[in-house]
């Protein structure tokens, strides 16, 4: 689950971690009637969206009035921001953050993420912030610091500080870096989030770090222990489809291809997807049912399918472990009676009473293409689309 700039900025206060002033709002007057009540007379109007690229797309803004302040948030809220990372995505603006804007003396970059190569948290630091780390990394990679924190220990504060002064800060400066590593270490284990970057990460004209920006992303797999988090997701920032699977427990992830993929198990529906490319098709999605299939969950899996326009044919892929092919079947059978189906279906049936489910589909006089093996089903899915 990602948050807003300003969600996340009030997640880092309640860590003590240092950030600017600000509110987010919902209307130009109410813009102004923020600004005003800030001890500042320069403020920055910053869109609120799920994705990095809003200064380029005219989602931040420098006010030197509270005409401008007016003007600019007026200006952001409705409209719509697609950027190189909301996937094709544009993102309506309904909020917009005003905040105090800071006198920077220079821009620094901060991360702890989940490092799956050495199985535990890292932190990234550079002293070349503002800009994507990426390229940092790749034009300048002795300007990445890493820290790996051991899992069968705590973050130590020597190991901050010896990040602080290989950024080239001064003594206070790496004292108040130490302290906000602390704090993001703690943040994470107990919001089980999966990141948190901060970019920019800035020294102001005070010599004071402060997190000028914040980026923060949350595990959905710990969410039913983090109810206050959850109330904060904002579903028009996704994929409707995506929002709708999550609603219902299913996991869904929206492709560009044409062979819509439903199947039982995360792995089974990568191996899918792959014996689709390998016979020359394109997946539309991801989907994966989970092994406590049923009739309604099969029901609205056809649903989030269909509402892409792309798909032209069906491959169910399910193999009968806890679930059983009947009980599988026969959800089939009343989902697309319910739905009314008119793209290619292929369903590949294995495992716990098998027979009884194809028969099922066998004699419910469905136009179902049977399919004896995975490599079977993906021939005849793509067949279908090519028909």
């Amino acid at each position: 689950m990602n948050f807003h700039e300003y969600q996340a900025k009030d997640l880092f206060a309640q860590y003590d971690i240092p950030v600017p002033k600000g509110t987010a709002v919902k209307s130009a007057d109410d813009a102004v009637a923020v600004a005003k009540a800030m001890d500042t007379h320069q403020w920055m109007v910053k869109a609120q969206v799920h994705a990095g690229g809003r200064g380029k797309a005219g989602g931040v803004k420098f006010a030197k009035s509270l005409d401008e302040v007016k003007q600019y948030a007026g200006d952001m809220l409705g409209m719509e921001i697609k950027t190189y990372q909301t996937g094709g995505m544009a993102l309506p603006v309904n909020e917009v953050l005003i905040t105090e804007a800071a006198n920077i003396e220079n821009e620094l970059y901060l991360s702890l993420l989940v490092d799956r190569a050495n199985k535990c948290l890292s932190f990234v630091a550079s002293a070349e912030g503002g800009v994507e780390i990426e390229e940092v990394a790749k034009t300048h990679p002795e300007k990445i610091h890493t820290l790996t924190v051991d899992n069968t220990e705590t973050l130590w504060p020597y190991a901050c500080r010896k990040i602080g002064f290989a950024m080239g800060l001064t003594k206070k400066q790496v004292f108040q870096l130490t302290h906000i590593m602390m704090q993001m270490h703690k943040m994470f284990h107990d919001l089980d989030l999966s990141l948190i970057e901060i970019n920019p990460l800035i020294i102001d004209d005070n010599q004071n770090v402060v997190a000028l920006d914040a980026k923060i992303n949350s595990d959905d797999n710990a969410e039913y222990r983090q109810k206050e988090l959850a109330k904060l997701r904002d579903k028009s920032q996704e994929d409707p489809a995506e929002a709708k699977a999550h609603e219902h427990e299913l996991n869904y992830i929206k492709l560009d291809g044409d062979i819509a993929c439903m199947v039982n198990g995360a792995g089974l529906a990568m191996a899918t997807m792959d014996v689709i490319k390998l016979k020359g098709g394109e997946p539309a999605n991801f989907l994966d049912v989970g092994g406590g299939a049923t009739a309604e969950r099969v029901t609205i899996a056809f649903k989030i399918i269909l509402s892409d326009p792309n798909v032209k044919s069906i491959l169910v892929n399910i193999f009968g472990g806890i679930v059983r092919c009947d009980l599988i079947a026969d959800g089939i059978i009343t989902a697309i009676k319910e739905v009314g189906v008119e793209v290619p279906i292929v369903v590949r049936l294995e495992g716990t009473n098998v027979e009884a489910g194809k028969k099922l589909l066998e004699d419910s006089g469905l136009a179902v293409i049977a399919a004896s093996d995975l490599d079977d089903a993906a021939n005849k899915a793509v067949e279908a689309v090519g028909a």
